[in-house]
């Protein structure tokens, strides 16, 4: 072979071997990758030829996210009843932005991938039925997501409700105002999915923010239930004595922390300080328990935690650092770097009315098949394995929040219902004193034997400016919750 065939052979042996790294790459290296690409048409196509899994409440059964023919090139449309309501939990299923929320959670399952349903993908398969996804039936009870999500709309309030079993972590209502509706994403239009997108994205109340699972704020007053456990587990008792001054010196500092209003406490005493709020004794009670007491309760309430899924991903509530005894003064009233998600400050609520115990929080009830048929039922967990308190410490801890809910103003009080609670006005921004606090209020109830425990955050005071506080404005809201939670009106 003379020297220019050789040299022509030599090329077309390298672009060969170039071919088939190229095509090996694609296909073995990339091949998830493209598979899973939004904007791979043969993938939608391929997804949406079969019928996705619906997405159910709890034992009701009520359909929040479920399918119907469409006639055009996509065999489905994607449907939520009562949308904007669901949103929090349910997410979104769209053509062009993908899936958020539940829908990306349990897509695997949901569009039938799964490895749980590899035995009926494969009886579908044999008898020739039309392959199907699974369904997720959660544990959101509806008349609970109904009354929380009313109450919040009809103030026109920024916040979220959250609640859950305590003695199961089981999530009975997650809400998040405002919302938007995964309908107008699941439109097959694709005008109509840009500009809901567009809308969404670029409004100043962002709604597809999940308030209660991706936001932290300062907990204010709220917090001092993890104080108060600290300091029980500490050795202190209920009667001890506390500070009732109407301020305090932060250490190695010239400032001074107040009391609500300025206000001397009423009473001296640890039960008089929670029941009245008392900022000044809470401050030194952290003081004296020290940053590695008060961290260790915290992370036994499942402060600080930072791999929680349930299964959405929930963003770390912490304390910050600590570093100082005035940061730790701060601290010890949920204020300074304290930050918590709206889940955590009703699992706070939650894991005093388990008798110290927390339980993780959990939004899936069962996978089921497309026949309904149970796969997987989900069992209740431990969030740590280690108690935030002893039985007697939580006990007594129930006992000073029953106090505190009868110092507790605000609308739907009503005594069948026997709340324990604690209320939070929590200061935030660059300009705290002249900005409207955020209302805070996290309880459970019945209080002799629990079965709902309940977080309000209304963001900056709702309507009501400066004069904002927990009790005044999301102390109502919290009860209209219980209320539906335990089979009220």
């Amino acid at each position: 072979m003379n020297t220019p065939l050789r040299k022509v052979g030599m090329v077309m042996l390298a672009m060969l071997t170039l071919l088939l790294v190229n095509t090996t790459y694609v296909q073995v290296i990339r091949g998830d990758d493209y598979a899973s690409d939004s904007r791979n048409s043969r993938v939608l196509y391929e997804e949406y030829s079969r019928e996705r899994g619906k997405i159910v409440s709890d034992e009701a059964g009520q359909v929040l996210a479920g399918v119907e023919p469409s006639d055009d090139n996509f065999n489905f449309l994607r449907t939520y009843r009562k949308g904007p309501m669901y949103a929090p939990v349910t997410g979104y299923y769209s053509i062009m932005y993908g899936a958020g929320g539940m829908e990306n959670a349990e897509d695997e399952f949901l569009n039938g991938s799964d490895p749980r349903l590899f035995v009926r993908r494969l009886s579908d398969m044999v008898t020739g039925r039309d392959p199907r996804g699974g369904n997720v039936r959660l544990t959101i009870k509806p008349a609970v997501q109904q009354a929380a999500y009313q109450a919040m709309t009809d103030n026109g309030y920024t916040g979220s409700v959250v609640a859950m079993n305590p003695k199961t972590g089981d999530i009975l209502g997650m809400v998040s105002t405002p919302s938007y509706d995964p309908n107008r994403l699941a439109s097959h239009d694709g005008d109509e999915q840009q500009k809901a997108w567009k809308q969404y994205n670029e409004s100043e109340e962002n709604p597809m923010l999940n308030r209660a699972v991706r936001e932290t704020y300062p907990p204010g007053s709220t917090f001092k239930i993890v104080t108060t456990a600290a300091a029980l587990e500490d050795g202190m008792e209920p009667d001890a004595g506390v500070t009732s001054d109407s301020e305090v010196t932060l250490p190695q500092t010239n400032n001074q922390l107040e009391n609500y209003g300025g206000a001397t406490c009423p009473g001296s005493t640890l039960e008089a300080a929670l029941k009245y709020s008392c900022n000044t004794a809470f401050a030194e009670i952290a003081g004296n328990l020290g940053a590695e007491k008060l961290r260790a309760t915290a992370a036994n309430f499942g402060i600080g935690q930072d791999d929680l899924r349930i299964p959405l991903g929930v963003v770390p509530s912490g304390l910050g650092e600590l570093e100082s005894e005035a940061a730790l003064y701060q601290s010890g009233i949920g204020q300074r770097d304290v930050r918590l998600t709206p889940l955590q400050d009703a699992l706070m609520a939650a894991t005093v009315a388990n008798d110290g115990m927390a339980m993780k929080p959990n939004l899936v009830k069962a996978r089921l098949a497309p026949d309904l048929s149970t796969i997987e039922p989900i069992s209740p967990e431990e969030l740590t394995g280690d108690e935030a308190m002893s039985d007697e410490s939580a006990e007594a801890l129930t006992q000073m929040m029953i106090q505190s809910e009868e110092n507790t103003g605000g609308g739907g009080k009503d005594p069948d219902l026997k709340i324990a609670s604690k209320t939070g006005t929590a200061e935030h921004g660059s300009d705290p004193k002249n900005t409207p606090p955020h209302a805070w209020y996290t309880a459970f109830a019945p209080h002799d034997d629990p079965e709902i425990a309940v977080a309000v955050i209304v963001e900056s005071g709702g309507n009501h400016g400066l004069a904002a506080t927990g009790g005044t404005v999301a102390a109502e809201i919290a009860r209209a919750t219980i209320s539906a939670g335990l089979g009220g009106g």
